[in-house]
Formats: C-alpha cells, sequence, structure tokens
C-alpha cells in the first residue's frame, strides 16, 4: 500500500533512487566486510541511494527500503514482487527464473537478431514477445528520456476499502486460437461423396451441425453387393464347367 505522499517522490524520470540502482557494482567484495564469509554486494537501499550493500550491511539500514538483486546469465535482475512495489514496470518484458517472475535492470542488446520475430526492445533491439515495448527497466527510462510521454514508472494507485490501493499492471495474455477442426465444424465444412455419380469425388460445402458434419466427412458404408458368389467360401477349388 502505497500513499499519494510516496508517489509524489517519482520526478520525469522515476524516483531518484532509479539510475544509482540500475548503475550500482553488484556481487563484488564488499569493502567494509570482505574479510566476512559471503560478503557479497547483492543489495541495495532505495532510501539511501548509495553503493550496493552485502548482508552485513544491514544492519545500518533498519526500515529502510531494501531489495536483493539476483543475476541470471551475468546479467542483474529483480524480482517483480520486490519492485513493483516501488515502480510501474509496465511495458517491460518479465521472464520466469526459478519458479520467480523477473525483470532486467539494463539493456541487453543482442548481437544477432532472431529469426521470425517481429517484436523488439525500442531502445536496445533485442527480441521480445508481442505487446512488449521494452527489455529491461533501463531501456523504458530511455524511451521516457526520447520523449515518450505516455510512459512514466509513477505506480498508478486506486481508491479502495483502507484507503489508496496499488493498480497492479496488467501483463498481456496471448488470444488462444481455436483449433482448425473446430474452426470448420463452425463455418463451412467439406463434405464428400465418395460413392455417388460416376466413382468421381463430389466435393460440395454447406453449413452443418458438429456430428452430421463429421459423418459426412467419414467415408461412407459401401453397399453390400448381391451376388450370390459372394456367399461362397474363399480358398475351395471350383471345377470348370464340361
Amino acid at each position: 500500500m502505497v500513499s499519494p505522499i510516496d508517489k509524489m517522490e517519482h520526478d520525469e524520470f522515476g524516483p531518484p533512487w532509479l539510475i544509482p540502482m540500475l548503475k550500482a557494482d553488484y556481487f563484488v567484495t564488499c569493502r567494509f566486510h570482505g574479510d566476512a564469509n559471503k560478503s557479497e554486494c547483492n543489495l541495495f537501499c532505495l532510501d539511501c541511494c548509495g553503493p550496493a550493500l552485502c548482508s552485513y550491511c544491514l544492519g545500518h539500514h533498519k526500515d529502510h527500503r531494501v531489495v536483493q538483486i539476483r543475476r541470471s546469465s551475468y546479467h542483474n535482475v529483480v524480482r517483480v514482487n520486490e519492485i513493483q512495489r516501488f515502480l510501474d514496470i509496465t511495458c517491460v518484458q518479465t521472464f520466469i527464473i526459478n519458479s520467480a517472475k523477473i525483470v532486467f535492470l539494463n539493456e541487453r542488446p543482442q548481437p544477432r537478431p532472431s529469426k521470425g520475430v517481429t517484436n523488439h526492445c525500442e531502445i536496445c533491439g533485442r527480441s521480445l514477445v508481442d505487446a512488449f515495448r521494452f527489455c529491461s527497466l533501463g531501456c523504458k527510462l530511455g524511451g521516457m528520456k526520447r520523449g515518450d510521454r505516455e510512459l512514466s514508472f509513477t505506480q498508478k494507485l486506486k481508491h479502495g476499502r483502507d484507503g489508496y490501493e496499488l493498480d497492479e499492471p496488467i501483463t498481456p495474455k496471448k488470444v488462444r486460437k481455436p483449433h482448425s477442426f473446430n474452426h470448420l465444424l463452425d463455418t463451412h465444412m467439406f463434405q464428400y461423396n465418395l460413392y455417388g455419380g460416376n466413382g468421381n469425388a463430389d466435393m460440395s460445402c454447406s453449413s452443418t451441425s458438429g456430428d452430421e458434419a463429421t459423418n459426412k466427412m467419414s467415408p461412407g458404408t459401401p453397399p453390400i453387393s448381391s451376388n450370390r458368389n459372394s456367399s461362397r467360401r474363399k480358398g475351395i477349388p471350383r471345377r470348370a464347367p464340361f
């Protein structure tokens, strides 16, 4: 829950701690606790806007807003459930890593664009899923600096039962396309008359129900022959007439 006062800390290009968080050096040895085990700097304090912190530095940041930075494929990431409490990450593509939804901090340009991909990051050109515009928080910031007034890191608030509540960003959902067979059943069905006319397939198009169309698509049962020779047992030799 964020109050309107917290909303005012955002300026034209986001909160004052955004750029320091994006530019901080992570996963380096802490200069204050280098002799201790696990003194890797993977934390950032949003209230102090200083350098990255290690777990031993948290004693000096009580009651501060601290987020943990993680790494994926040599790139810094942050979990969505941590950062979206302070930033609106709309238009930035998210990913699932280790069963957690994450977002990348900075741009990740591709040396070779993927084949068949039509949507790319507007800043660094990385391939994206449709309906997203940026691959990272830094690229969204670049889009804002470029002059796109529709973009903002300011969280949208809605009035709820307990006051102001966050309006969660809507993630675009994929449209499920109907199966081609169901599509044919709902429109026009092809009917094949395999045993009529001169033996050629008579193909016509009409709108029918599902069961009726399915029966007409399947080959019909061939007619029962009335020849009396069909009742004779196979394999018994027949004598030639005198």
